[in-house]
């Protein structure tokens, strides 16, 4: 069925909420951009004249598709050539979605889609539509065909997961940087000491170069392997620069709302690293390479770089 104007205004502004959704519960912003198509497709076929609450329907459908991705993608990653991570997000990325509490913020961090990854597509949903679009339980019991208390049990038993995975940390734009900052000071020493002074005891490293990059499919575990595996990570190379197609530029920023490390070669993003930040130190240190994985972080450094110098070069 054709559709008006106003019908195809009305998804339009509807569009950024649901890319921030599908996103969220798909750790990839390709795939969101793919499930926000197949969901306009389907708000095409329907008739949208007769749909009483448009943003509910689109929502519901949006999610629902997305849940049925989630359920396929666990058998994809299981052939998955090494590590899968989710992919990152620069600073600013309307997909980040709101921000506006420390709930919203959480609940993109990179830390916490890692984790999300360990729930049951139904756990993640219910997640992310209470905790980062604070959806009444009345609603998502609509979306998602469960009862409101099957609703409020599996929001708790979700946040238990996530809460029982990490401890929550603030740290702003400044504060990311300054972050950053150090880590490469320490990190391009050529000594190992600097960094394991900067990380936890139980530190971890891996990495997700989708069996295009070299990475390391197995996570090094504890600071001593993690700062002897950074420093020969950023330890200028011939090799190195050769695969990349260049001398990578080092720079600080943020993504996912956490400091991170971006490195480019010409105005494409060839590598972030995330860092997970507690109290007590760094505690992970995650590296997306996988170029499938960059292309709209490569878009995004395009568009808001404003000729900063780097921190470093490789």
């Amino acid at each position: 069925m054709a559709l008006t104007v106003n019908d195809v205004d009305r998804f339009e502004a509807a569009r950024p909420r649901l890319e921030a959704i599908a996103y969220r519960l798909l750790g990839s912003a390709a795939e969101a951009e793919d499930a926000v198509q197949e969901t306009f497709l389907r708000w095409q076929a329907a008739d949208a004249g007769r749909i009483e609450v448009p943003e509910a329907w689109l929502t519901k459908v949006l999610t629902n598709y997305c849940l049925n991705q989630l359920t396929s993608a666990r058998a994809r990653r299981e052939t998955y050539v090494g590590r899968w991570l989710p992919e990152p997000l620069l600073a600013g990325d309307p997909m980040l979605g709101p921000a506006d509490t420390a709930e919203q913020r959480d609940s993109v961090s990179y830390a916490v889609l890692i984790l999300l990854e360990r729930l049951s597509p139904n756990e993640r949903a219910v997640y992310v539509l209470r905790e980062a679009f604070g959806y009444p339980h009345r609603e998502i019991a609509e979306i998602l065909d469960v009862t409101e208390a099957a609703s409020q049990q599996i929001h708790h038993r979700a946040r238990k997961h996530v809460a029982a995975g990490r401890a929550r940390t603030e740290i702003d734009e400044a504060a990311a940087r300054r972050i950053v900052e150090e880590f490469l000071a320490a990190a391009t020493t050529g000594r190992t000491e600097p960094l394991v002074r900067l990380l936890t005891e139980d530190a971890v490293s891996v990495g997700d170069g989708g069996g295009k990059v070299p990475a390391r499919a197995k996570a090094f575990e504890g600071a001593l392997a993690v700062a002897t595996f950074l420093r020969g990570l950023f330890k200028p190379s011939d090799a190195k620069r050769a695969y990349v197609g260049g001398a990578p530029d080092i720079y600080a920023s943020t993504a996912n709302g956490g400091p991170a490390v971006v490195a480019v070669v010409d105005g494409r993003v060839v590598g972030i690293t995330c860092l997970e930040v507690t109290p007590e130190g760094i505690v992970a240190v995650r590296s997306q390479v996988n170029p499938d994985k960059l292309v709209r972080a490569t878009e995004r450094w395009a568009a808001v770089n404003r000729g900063e110098a780097p921190l470093h070069t490789l």
